[in-house]
Order: C-alpha cells, then structure tokens, then sequence
C-alpha cells in the first residue's frame, strides 16, 4: 500500500497524493446511492436508479421475505430492472 509522505513540498504532496487518493474516490463503489422500500412484484420490475450515469452495480442490502433476486435486463443510464420469484420489498445500494 502507498504511503503518504510528508516530506515533500506542499506542491509534491498535492500531487503525490491526489495520486493516490484519486483512484478511490473516482471508484463507483465508494460513492453509491441507497434506494429503500422498493417493492418487488413476483416477475419483473423495473426500478429508477437515479445515478444519472451508466449503472455498474447493485447489491441488496436489505429485504424482508424470501426471495430469489437477478437483474434480468442489461445495464443502462436510467434504469435497473430486476426480477423476483416472489413479492418482496428490499433496500439496494446502486453504484
């Protein structure tokens, strides 16, 4: 792992370490949004994912029954759409 020295010039701080800091902030999964009491039909449903950007993630943090859950739908700007096999409500964490 990078350290991050302090025995540089505050220029070459700056620099050394947006370097590294950079890349983990820029990462999707650092920033993601939380979507809470989405209800799911026994089926598809489609869900508005409010990135405003191409999705790359999901993953539920919450459900309160039973239920297998797959996207069934490829990634897009706008929208994820999932499916379930039986109605169930989740809280998602998109990213």
């Amino acid at each position: 792992m990078a350290q991050l020295s302090t025995k540089l010039s505050f220029q070459d701080l700056l620099t050394k370490w947006s370097a590294i800091l950079n890349p983990i902030i820029s990462n999707a999964t650092t920033n993601p949004t939380l979507l809470t009491g989405i209800k799911l039909v026994n089926g598809a449903t489609v869900i508005n994912h409010n990135l405003g950007q191409m999705m790359q993630g999901w993953k539920i943090t919450d459900q309160d029954a039973s239920a297998n859950v797959y996207r069934s739908a490829p990634f897009n700007a706008s929208t994820l759409t999932l499916t379930s096999n039986a109605v169930v409500t989740i809280n998602l964490e998109v990213f």
